[in-house]
């Protein structure tokens, strides 16, 4: 039995209940083995059932824990054990949400800036020439005078410095820069 992504995490919670037959047991296994991404919703999904169920984790009044239950059985019509499964999917869903977001942000298109001030340019011409020195964190339009170090500059495309991680100089450069 093949089974998807998909229909695994709509059973991830009944797997880790122990409240699927044989053979869906064993296609999930077998699919938890072949998908990394399932694997992590799995111990994700493990891992905040385990927190949720941890009593250490806080502290509550005397006698909270029985209000709490009655209060959600009276406004429950169906079982605790489905409260419990639709706790675990929203949590998978965080935790896959929260996975692919920061895989995103991790892999990100722009080069890593030489400079933790800088601002990214939005509409320099790739091919213009600009000037950087080799002790220097920013690019220069040729006459500048701010350029850091005159003996070590040369001139290259506003391209190529970008991608060694210059930015445009705040001086020379303000007409390209964003406007945020």
């Amino acid at each position: 039995m093949v089974i998807g992504c998909e229909e695994v995490w709509r059973e991830i919670s009944n797997y880790l209940e122990d409240d699927v037959n044989p053979r869906l047991s064993a296609a999930l296994e077998e699919h938890f083995r072949g998908c990394q991404r399932c694997t992590a919703v799995l111990e994700g999904t493990r891992n905040v059932v385990q927190l949720y169920g941890d009593e250490r984790m806080v502290e509550v009044p005397l006698g909270f824990s029985y209000r709490l239950q009655r209060r959600l059985e009276g406004d429950m019509p169906g079982s605790r054990r489905r409260f419990l499964g639709w706790i675990v999917a929203a949590a998978a869903a965080v935790l896959v949400a929260g996975s692919f977001e920061m895989l995103r942000s991790s892999v990100s298109s722009h080069p890593r800036l030489r400079s933790e001030h800088a601002r990214q340019a939005t509409s320099i011409p790739p091919n213009m020439p600009v000037v950087v020195s080799a002790q220097g964190k920013v690019f220069h339009a040729p006459g500048c005078t701010f350029i850091h170090d005159p003996a070590t500059a040369r001139t290259i495309p506003v391209r190529e410095a970008i991608q060694a991680g210059y930015t445009p100089c705040v001086r020379c450069m303000k007409e390209y820069l964003h406007q945020a």
